[in-house]
């Protein structure tokens, strides 16, 4: 994808476009113009036709022939959505991994290979602790950064 075509993409998907985006990849099923409005409070269906309406003018959102739901054709990885990962319906951060897997590494260096307190291990403990800290201050802020 050119950075012009992410330019524009990001520009559609910000606000409530963005919301609609989010919802349709969360849910990885189709949906209807009033499941769209209950589901992220919006005024009127007309508010989440329109926004549907503009993810469809864009590529990314296809109206179903029969039911008339709205159905997600194609995901982009621009913005936030650079540091989600998707595992089935669920959306985690990247970091999110990368801090599950350091702290299980430190949780066994602690249990298995700890032996006494030196300069050394001691070293490697407030370390880890750093790090471990570090990664997962960087989950939830990358967390909190979503939609809804």
């Amino acid at each position: 994808m050119s950075s012009v075509d992410e330019q524009q993409l990001e520009y559609v998907l910000r606000g409530k476009a963005w919301k609609v985006y989010w919802l349709l990849l969360k849910n990885g099923r189709p949906m209807s113009v009033r499941e769209v409005q209950r589901s992220l409070n919006f005024s009127s269906p007309s508010v989440a036709q329109h926004h549907l309406e503009q993810l469809c003018d864009i590529g990314l959102v296809r109206k179903q022939e029969t039911g008339g739901q709205y159905v997600l054709v194609n995901e982009v990885k621009i913005g936030v959505l650079r540091h989600f990962v998707k595992l089935g319906k669920l959306l985690f951060p990247r970091y999110f991994f990368y801090a599950v897997f350091f702290t299980a590494s430190y949780l066994i260096y602690l249990l298995f290979f700890f032996q006494e307190f030196t300069n050394e291990s001691l070293f490697m403990m407030m370390f880890g602790v750093i790090v471990i800290a570090v990664i997962w201050y960087e989950a939830v802020r990358v967390w909190l950064t979503k939609p809804f």
